[in-house]
């Protein structure tokens, strides 16, 4: 009998009460209800997003957020600088250039953290920038960037700090109003626990100033329109409210445990997981780690994605394999939301012996000698 085991950075596994939650009739998302329940999830989102600023949500992915974010903060002919670390700092980019936006790239090779006194040096010679957009984990390379370091160059400039933790939330810390970020996205289906379909952002006012100057189109995804109804706990457009019931469980259990206990949970997972790659004699692939995703960089004579495709379809293992030009080189296994240390002994023995199988001789079981090692030594 195969059982699955997802090990993804999106969608990751969920609670079975947030399941359950869906499982009830649907409610009208203009009762009193669904207004009490919305007002309650966008407070509990304060508590993740680490900010007093209030969180407003979209009936999308996470690139909805993120598509918003440049949307409603910029004007045509906008200069932005770019951190362009991997597929989804990419994709800030094609998102302002769609808009008209000027884009100055930073370039970072794929794998690497972008160095602070880059974007420093950056921030000096276009000063005119109107935002610095940036990844908290280059999801596509689990590379971690310093949002805190960033955050401490542009709080005292007119250049906003644009941060996507559509992966990382939960995960990998973000302290917004304590470092100063401008505005964070993120979304529902990574450590929020919850089915893709949900998208959040939350601004603090100096963002909102840029809102009331900004004259790109927006009809859909217009952040003033959300947030005047997130605030009466409405919408201005027909919600999800099955994920949003869903969430609100996912979420009893993050503020049960606290915010920052979830991240060090996260973390724990994190060093026991690139413990065991290392053990088992494979590089890691990001020179800075997420705590969202390890990602391993495979032997040459490897296909990762003939690996991926084999330990999906006859172990009922997924992990994520490499996009864009990683694609076949490196697998990412994800330790996110709803997983816990058991979680990642599963992950690291089904690796070894997936490897195993495609010829790597691995020391069987030194991957999970390592997991518990580390996992040991954090209980003393």
């Amino acid at each position: 009998m195969k059982k699955s085991h997802l090990f993804t950075p999106g969608p990751t596994p969920i609670p079975p009460d947030a399941l359950l939650a869906m499982s009830q009739p649907i409610d009208y998302h203009r009762s009193e209800d669904t207004v009490a329940l919305i007002k309650d999830v966008l407070k509990k989102m304060k508590h993740v997003f680490q900010t007093d600023n209030d969180v407003l949500f979209l009936t999308s992915s996470g690139t909805g957020a993120m598509d918003g974010a440049v949307a409603n903060l910029l004007c045509k002919d906008d200069k932005v600088i770019v951190i362009r670390s991997g597929k989804f700092g990419e994709r800030w980019s094609e998102i302002c250039e769609a808009y008209g936006v000027q884009v100055i790239p930073i370039d970072v090779r794929w794998g690497d953290s972008v160095a602070p006194e880059i974007v420093e040096s950056t921030l000096s010679t276009h000063p005119e920038a109107k935002a610095v957009f940036a990844t908290l984990c280059e999801t596509s390379t689990g590379a971690l960037h310093d949002i805190e370091a960033l955050a401490d160059m542009t709080k005292s400039t007119q250049t906003l700090l644009v941060v996507d933790a559509v992966s990382a939330l939960g995960a990998d810390d973000l302290q917004m109003d304590n470092w100063g970020v401008d505005v964070v996205v993120s979304c529902s289906q990574k450590g929020l626990m919850t089915p893709p379909g949900l998208a959040f952002a939350a601004l603090n006012q100096r963002a909102w100033k840029a809102v009331n100057r900004s004259n790109l189109p927006k009809y859909y995804l217009d952040y003033r329109k959300a947030h005047e109804r997130g605030i009466e706990g409405s919408v201005p457009f027909t919600p999800a409210v099955t994920l949003l019931a869903a969430l609100q469980y996912a979420l009893n259990r993050i503020c049960e445990d606290g915010i920052q206990e979830t991240i060090c949970r996260h973390n724990r997972m994190a060093i026991a997981t690139r413990s065991a790659i290392k053990a088992i004699g494979l590089p890691l692939f990001a020179t800075s780690p997420a705590n969202t995703l390890t990602s391993i960089r495979l032997p040459e004579e490897f296909d990762g994605k003939v690996f991926v495709k084999m330990m999906r379809e006859k172990h009922g293992i997924t992990y994520a394999g490499g996009q864009g030009n990683l694609s076949g080189k490196i697998v990412r296994i994800a330790h996110l939301g709803w997983m816990n240390e058991n979680d990642v002994i599963v992950a690291i023995s089904a690796f070894e012996r997936g490897i195993a199988e495609m010829g790597y001789d691995v020391p069987l079981g030194a991957g999970v000698t390592a997991v518990q090692e580390v996992l040991k030594n954090s209980m003393d």
